[in-house]
């Protein structure tokens, strides 16, 4: 059976559930660098009340999330994770298209990303969602691949 999905804006309540999904989500990645990926450290407890945090729910269940920083020319994904039992069934793919309208909403012309070059789904995942490599970058001993997309003009009324 078909989940009913909804997406919904974290609150403070949900740091917690935002941090123990965004560490289950991230924890196939430490013994690939070494180290805990940045999204993994973050301040889930100050975050959810200063950025765009919106939760992809699955039958009332959080399945995924996208962590989102508007900046004047852009909007950035910092974090999108899901859930490893839920990986593989378009949820990241979804929340992508999903910060790309909440951008077109914000009249923002483009959706930058970053993520380790190691993560190599990943870069493969949002390449074929069309987001193009801009440059690379070497970061805490491995390399920073950021990424970017531009926004549709919104459709006619």
């Amino acid at each position: 059976m078909t989940p009913v999905l909804s997406v919904r804006r974290a609150g403070a309540e949900d740091a917690a559930a935002v941090r123990a999904l965004t560490r289950a989500a991230y924890a196939k990645w430490l013994p690939v660098i070494g180290r805990e990926p940045t999204p993994m450290t973050a301040d889930y407890d100050r975050i959810v009340r200063t950025d765009p945090i919106d939760l992809l729910l699955a039958d009332g269940a959080l399945v995924a999330l996208v962590w989102m920083v508007p900046y004047p020319d852009h909007l950035l994904i910092e974090n999108l994770a899901t859930a490893p039992a839920h990986q593989g069934r378009g949820y990241g793919r979804r929340l992508l298209a999903h910060a790309e309208t909440f951008a077109r909403t914000l009249a923002l012309p483009e959706v930058r990303l970053y993520t380790n070059r190691l993560f190599a789904t990943n870069v493969e995942l949002y390449r074929r969602c069309g987001y193009r490599i801009d440059r690379e970058e070497v970061f805490w001993g491995g390399v920073r691949v950021h990424m970017s997309k531009p926004t549709a003009p919104p459709a006619p009324i």
